[in-house]
């Protein structure tokens, strides 16, 4: 029975047949048409209220990719569903489109995450191809990826190589809140795993090696101060462990996929979207991470942002929808397509994929 639990542990809500891994029915969900009824203020007539809708794009700055849903992880809040059973992973041919438009327009900035992105046979070649355009490439590492398998124990030498700039989840400093949120074992091997990227120079002042970690919260609750929380984690991982970080990026758990599921079994959904709504920042709301950002599937496919990628909620329909048809102009003057969860990203502090907004 313990055997058989475990197995299930490791197993994605799409692996395990959940209704929630369709996404129409999260969206159900989120607009009180099923399973619960608690319905709140749609986000887009807050945003008019404050005279920001249309939402429209600030100008892309950052091109977002998703290299696909495999993951040596399964963590309980993973908006992504990813896991080892995830199969769906972005091939060399739309990597390859992805570097003509990259090497045709001027972002700056090119952002790999996944599930595992290191996972993907063709990581290290496109991490390689974006450095040679001069771009910035951001990889968002789980830790443990490096220590899962012998093939990945030189990334951190690889990321200094290519001057990568690493983004990694630690939900807290100790043992027992990170391994019970992402897993038996995690804790120890993302601490290996810190201290590796720190031998090769991350983190270390003048190094031009950034590394920088995530928290997001164990539960039903927003995160705490930003600016606290990375000078706690800053004191007891160098205390403890030895390890140093350039900064932390507060981020709020969105009611989408695995987490919505914790919400509703846990029984917290209506009162942390109560929570979000009522918490709603308009200063934050000017600088959602949708409006600097265009998110790419592992498929092609085109989205405002990731976690509109995870409910399938692609760019608006007069916009090109796949990298195939990429332009550019065109998608700066896009409306940005909006749902109940983007009340996570404008509550309290704001929350995007490089911490706080407001």
């Amino acid at each position: 029975m313990i055997a058989a639990n475990k197995k299930e542990s490791k197993r994605s809500l799409q692996g395990k047949g959940h209704r929630l891994s369709d996404t129409m029915i999260q969206l159900d969900v989120l607009n009180g048409k099923d399973i619960i009824d608690a319905k709140f203020t749609p986000f887009g007539r807050k945003l008019k209220d404050i005279g920001l809708l249309p939402l429209r794009p600030t100008g892309i700055e950052i091109f977002q990719i998703n290299a696909g849903k495999m993951c040596n992880q399964v963590c309980k809040h993973c908006h992504v569903d990813a896991g080892p059973d995830r199969k769906e992973i972005m091939t060399r041919k739309t990597f390859e489109r992805c570097l003509e438009i990259l090497a045709s327009t001027d972002i700056p900035t090119v952002d790999i995450t996944g599930g595992a992105p290191e996972m993907n046979p063709n990581f290290r070649w496109f991490v390689e191809e974006c450095s040679k355009l001069g771009k910035k490439v951001i990889d968002r590492c789980n830790l443990t990826i490096i220590l899962a398998n012998p093939k990945y124990h030189d990334l951190p030498e690889f990321f200094a190589e290519h001057k990568v700039e690493v983004v990694s989840s630690l939900p807290y400093f100790s043992k027992s809140r990170t391994d019970s949120q992402r897993g038996d074992g995690v804790f120890q091997a993302s601490i290996k795993a810190l201290q590796m990227l720190n031998e090769v120079g991350y983190g270390k002042e003048g190094s031009g090696l950034d590394l920088h970690l995530v928290y997001n919260p164990s539960g039903a609750f927003l995160p705490g101060d930003q600016g606290t929380l990375e000078g706690e984690f800053k004191r007891q991982l160098k205390r403890r462990y030895d390890v140093i970080f350039n900064s932390l990026f507060a981020i709020t758990n969105l009611p989408v996929s695995r987490f919505l599921d914790y919400l509703l079994e846990s029984e917290n959904y209506e009162s942390y979207m109560t929570e979000l709504v009522e918490a709603f920042n308009p200063s934050a709301a000017m600088g959602v991470m949708c409006r600097n950002t265009i998110s790419v599937g592992w498929d092609g496919y085109l989205y405002d942002c990731d976690f509109n990628q995870m409910l399938e909620l692609k760019v608006e329909r007069s916009s090109p929808q796949h990298i195939d048809d990429f332009d550019l102009d065109i998608l700066n003057k896009r409306n940005i397509v909006l749902n109940q969860h983007c009340y996570g990203c404008t509550a309290g502090a704001g929350s995007s994929c490089g911490g706080t907004t407001a």
